[in-house]
């Protein structure tokens, strides 16, 4: 007889609050993160080529939300925001060199598995899920490979850079001669499926962190065969796009100077070959998870999350990397499948972020309220994908420059004071900055008015730092 499936139970159950034939009395939590993923997936339609058939098949089961963006475009503050509540305009934290708990706002933060923990959970998580410098302890009972190391090491190849790009560190791209269970990521889901296997006498709240499609990109050959570089379809660019960028926009764009360097090495077919091949292999160590959670026995109960933490240039702009405010850069995936909650294949196109996260897993699970979180509850899009939504996504980087999106506009306030504004309704690409108009200063000041009220002074940084994470610039401060 055919296993009763996840999918079978979803198109079962009526939407209610209630997670029918519940073996716990709470339900539980697989949550996915796969870092640097873009909206370069099947179901999002961000690249024609891509082929990402498991988390389709997950946005298939439940809900996908189709304009969700990060807290920051940068890792480690966009995890701790979304770990914490906590925006990085509040906490200070605003980029990868400084550890979270030395901020005086998160210092003694109660962390989202923190909160289920206190709630009888049992808390486990592997791979990367807060930023690989800094892991928090105190947030998890167990985690794989250890509290101190949040992914196993990955393979390289022989001769690096292999795209010869010189002092790029690992900004590279290239198969590795190795089978899938050598990658890290392979190892991280090998402890997942086994923790889903075993038998729970309480709830669990699962953590499984997936690190590709984080540079550099190094995957097993197959991945990259299925994207033939002289077939890959590049990014539409426009050549005098930052024309219109006030100063603090084109400094982010050119910093690093990456996308100079790939058109002088030819490498911007391959990679994005690399880039398509990265998320292939993500998308099948999702699928590994998706599968045994079918096969465990607790697919009925069982809240699944699946969140990006922020998106990824690839040329648009003449910019490479996250480390902005535009759309490449900010939007990410979110896909959540609630039992008895989401309806199958359903899609909600109101605009939401990653601080949203936190509340909205309280309230589905029955938990103590924490009113102190800047984000709000989205259960009822759950409900109901087109119901009454009035909140922006508000994303930040560094500190005192945001972006504030609404379901039809992009508004940019720079720490100089200087600004951009695109309508989304004719213009998806971003490529005419409307922001000195003198028609569209009503819609700035309506999207100005979201900006944060605060803007807290730099978190102190770590003094040990890897040399390629305290070798990436930041935006040169303008005194307010």
């Amino acid at each position: 007889m055919r296993a009763f499936s996840r999918r079978d139970f979803l198109s079962a159950v009526a939407t209610s609050a209630v997670l029918p034939g519940a073996t716990n009395s709470k339900p539980n939590v697989l949550f996915i993160a796969v870092d640097d993923l873009n909206d370069w997936i099947g179901c999002l339609g961000g690249h024609p080529d891509v082929k990402t058939p498991n988390m389709d098949r997950l946005a298939a089961n439940g809900m996908l939300f189709t304009k969700a963006y990060c807290a920051a475009p940068v890792c480690n503050p966009s995890r701790a925001a979304l770990m914490t509540g906590f925006r990085p305009s509040t906490s200070g934290v605003y980029e990868n060199r400084q550890p979270m708990r030395e901020s005086p706002v998160l210092k003694n933060a109660v962390t989202m598995p923190q909160h289920f923990a206190a709630h009888g959970y049992r808390v486990v998580g592997g791979g990367k899920i807060y930023h690989g410098s800094f892991p928090d302890p105190q947030s998890w009972q167990e985690y794989f490979p250890s509290q101190q190391q949040n992914q196993p090491p990955n393979p390289l190849p022989e001769n690096r850079p292999v795209n010869g790009i010189p002092r790029t560190a690992h900004f590279d791209w290239g198969p590795v001669p190795v089978p899938d269970s050598e990658m890290g990521d392979f190892q991280t889901v090998d402890w997942a499926i086994k923790e889903l296997n075993k038998k729970h006498d309480k709830p669990f709240f699962l953590a499984c962190g997936i690190y590709r499609p984080h540079l550099p990109w190094y995957v097993p050959q197959k991945y990259f065969d299925m994207y033939p570089p002289d077939k890959v379809t590049l990014p539409t660019v426009k050549d005098d796009d930052l024309d219109d960028i006030p100063p603090v926009g084109r400094h982010l764009a050119t910093r690093s100077g990456d996308h100079k360097k790939v058109l002088e090495f030819g490498q911007w077919r391959k990679a994005v070959q690399g880039y398509l091949a990265s998320i292939s292999f993500a998308d099948a160590c999702v699928g590994r998870v998706l599968d045994a959670l079918d096969g465990s026995g607790h697919a009925g109960n069982t809240i699944v999350v699946l969140w990006s933490d922020h998106g990824w240039s690839l040329g648009q702009k003449l910019h490479w990397r996250k480390f902005a405010l535009w759309e490449e850069a900010t939007r990410n995936v979110l896909i959540m499948s609630v039992p008895g909650v989401t309806k199958a294949g359903s899609k909600c196109a109101r605009t939401v972020d990653a601080m949203h996260i936190y509340p909205t897993m309280i309230e589905l699970c029955g938990l103590a309220p924490k009113k102190e979180l800047e984000g709000k509850s989205f259960v009822s899009l759950l409900r109901n994908p087109t119901g009454k939504w009035d909140l922006p996504a508000i994303t930040t980087y560094e500190r005192n420059n945001h972006s504030v999106r609404s379901e039809r506009w992009r508004y940019i306030r720079y720490n100089d004071g200087g600004e951009e504004l695109y309508d989304h309704s004719k213009d998806a690409l971003e490529w005419t900055n409307l922001a000195g108009k003198p028609e569209f200063a009503k819609v700035k000041d309506e999207h100005a008015r979201w900006l944060p009220k605060i803007n807290a002074e730099n978190s102190p940084e770590a003094k040990d730092l890897k040399p390629e994470i305290a070798a990436i610039p930041v935006i040169p401060s303008v005194p307010e």
